[in-house]
């Protein structure tokens, strides 16, 4: 598979400032900004700027970011797949998930998140994808937030909704072992029926198994 990347990028104005919303971006280019102190979701942030670098060095890693200035105040990450969850099973090449998102506090509730979504799916190259995320409550900031988990649901999808991802069913044990968890998933223009099929296999692994 070819995997092409073509860079686009748009301003939000926000009340605490303009951002720019940019990507896909290059691990030089990514190296060159300082990362925000306050992106701790997944891992200290010095970690986290490491491993943003490592996916955009991938053949099919994508990052997009928001940046204040030369500070990335938020990002999201396209990339495979880990091996050790279902999604990777099919060895698909035209399957990607959206690994992580994460929004500075000061930038939130200022569409960062779904203009980081909608930057993302600006590029053609994503209608040859199938795009999947996974969302499992207890990533969420709800104490940050003081949202309860329903209300933080509705947010995600409305923010994943932005960049053309919709809720799809599955029987991953996982995403149903609570019902605030989901799958999310946007199939590109031009993904072929066979994969379809392929990713509605995954969707539901358990079905022959009673």
């Amino acid at each position: 598979m070819e995997y092409k990347k073509t860079y686009n990028a748009k301003q939000l104005k926000t009340p605490h400032g303009n951002l720019i919303i940019e990507g896909p971006i290059s691990s030089d280019k990514l190296s060159g900004y300082e990362f925000h102190q306050d992106l701790v979701a997944f891992r200290p942030p010095e970690q986290q700027h490491q491993a943003l670098i490592g996916i955009a060095d991938l053949p099919e890693g994508r990052i997009i970011i928001a940046r204040d200035l030369h500070t990335i105040v938020g990002y999201v990450t396209f990339l495979y797949p880990d091996p050790l969850e279902r999604w990777s099973e099919g060895k698909m090449e035209d399957l990607i998930e959206l690994g992580a998102i994460e929004v500075i506090p000061k930038f939130r509730g200022c569409s960062v998140g779904k203009n980081l979504l909608i930057v993302s799916m600006m590029d053609d190259a994503m209608e040859d994808y199938i795009t999947i995320t996974t969302e499992y409550y207890w990533h969420w900031d709800l104490k940050g937030t003081k949202l309860n988990v329903w209300d933080y649901r509705k947010v995600m999808e409305k923010m994943m909704n932005a960049g053309g991802l919709e809720w799809y069913a599955t029987d991953d044990p996982e995403i149903c072992s609570h019902p605030a968890n989901c799958l999310m998933a946007r199939i590109g223009k031009r993904v072929g029926v066979e994969s379809i099929q392929k990713f509605d296999r995954l969707r539901f692994m358990n079905r022959f198994m009673y």
